[in-house]
């Protein structure tokens, strides 16, 4: 299937549970990938489209809290639903504390397994929205040259032309000329829509 479906992975040592569980999914439009083990999940190529994990907590070999951590070190962000029928309160916590959406002990229903998974894929449906954001913000900040970058620090502090101007030693109408290709890059009409821009990227205002 096309990864841009949204896509399932699902890893449990158990056979059945990865054959009921990939049969309910599909049923509501998810592709899905089941896997026995955290090891063979690790070989499987970057992932780049929409998914979450459903995640045995206890399986032979690498555990479920042990793959959790090798995702967060090597960057896959994916969210996790964890299942387990030895869960217990603190080790739910640390789970949930690690990034897990969920963390449904064993045996569950369907609807709960479902609401799971589709809470988990709205997730990261919205981290990769304001990825994609961040992303494309930084493409229009790189457009930007040194000069403009220096007069973006000032403008949404609020100061006005004729004060950026003292400030550089340059004339006002400079200051003017640099402030409309900085918001014509930006695709950006107001300064209020540029403040909300560069705390999206992290910039922070220059110093008055």
């Amino acid at each position: 299937m096309s990864e841009a479906v949204e896509t399932v992975f699902i890893i449990d040592d158990d056979a059945s549970v990865r054959k009921s569980l990939s049969r309910l999914l599909r049923s509501h439009g998810f592709a899905v990938e089941s896997f026995g083990s955290g090891e063979q999940f690790l070989e499987r190529e970057p992932f780049q489209g929409v998914g979450c994990i459903v995640l045995d907590l206890r399986m032979p070999g690498l555990g479920g809290m042990d793959l959790q951590d090798k995702l967060g070190k090597t960057g896959c962000g994916m969210p996790i639903v964890f299942i387990s029928g030895y869960g217990d309160v603190p080790t739910s916590v640390q789970a949930m504390r690690k990034g897990a959406v969920h963390f449904l002990p064993k045996p569950f229903d369907d609807e709960e397994l479902l609401q799971a998974v589709k809470e988990a894929i709205e997730v990261d449906r919205k981290t990769q929205d304001k990825r994609t954001e961040r992303e494309d913000i930084h493409r229009r900040l790189n457009l930007l040259t040194s000069r403009e970058r220096e007069i973006l620090g000032y403008v949404i502090t609020g100061m006005l032309n004729k004060q950026i101007a003292s400030r550089l030693d340059i004339s006002e109408k400079t200051v003017k000329v640099h402030r409309g290709r900085v918001m014509e890059k930006l695709c950006v009409d107001s300064v209020a829509d540029l403040v909300r821009l560069t705390e999206k990227a992290g910039i922070e205002p220059s110093k008055e």
